[in-house]
């Protein structure tokens, strides 16, 4: 059976709506920040030093240090001083996590997480699971300008 012209601009008309609905409900889903959510970093405990697998970032008294590849340094430094989080009840069943170690002002010892880009996930020292909003996940990645190979931060 052939359709005619007016069916298929009705098909495609709903079909454009349908698609502007369907993002818009998304786009409301993946903004919003849950209400749970609570800053990782705040003012009594701020971010000194942060370090994924071979990246570093780290606060120095005129900005932000960042290992040579990392060309978003402050947007980078400034994503994870305000990343907010969320306690998971159970572990994600990510792959591929990544190694964070963290060192806090005035605290001696390092604190070594783990991160699951993919899902948003954070594991902390103590095996305590937390979500990172879909909002603010990407801007926890830096943008390299080529592959990090043993990038050690100065001392």
């Amino acid at each position: 059976m052939a359709l005619s012209r007016k069916q298929w601009n009705n098909i495609i008309i709903f079909a454009c709506l349908f698609m502007v609905a369907m993002l818009t409900f998304m786009n409301n889903k993946t903004r919003n920040i849950p209400s749970d959510a609570k800053h990782l970093f705040d003012d009594n405990a701020p971010l000194a030093q942060l370090q994924l697998n071979n990246l570093w970032l780290r606060r120095q008294a005129s900005g932000w240090a960042c290992a040579p590849e990392v060309l978003n340094c402050e947007e980078w430094a400034h994503a994870w001083q305000t990343v907010q989080i969320s306690p998971l009840a159970a572990a994600p069943t990510g792959d591929n996590p990544l190694e964070i170690i963290i060192q806090i002002v005035d605290i001696q010892d390092p604190q070594r997480w783990l991160y699951f880009p993919l899902e948003g996930a954070l594991k902390s020292p103590a095996a305590n699971w937390y979500q990172v909003p879909p909002s603010l996940r990407d801007k926890l990645q830096p943008i390299l300008t080529k592959p990090a190979v043993n990038a050690e931060p100065p001392a």
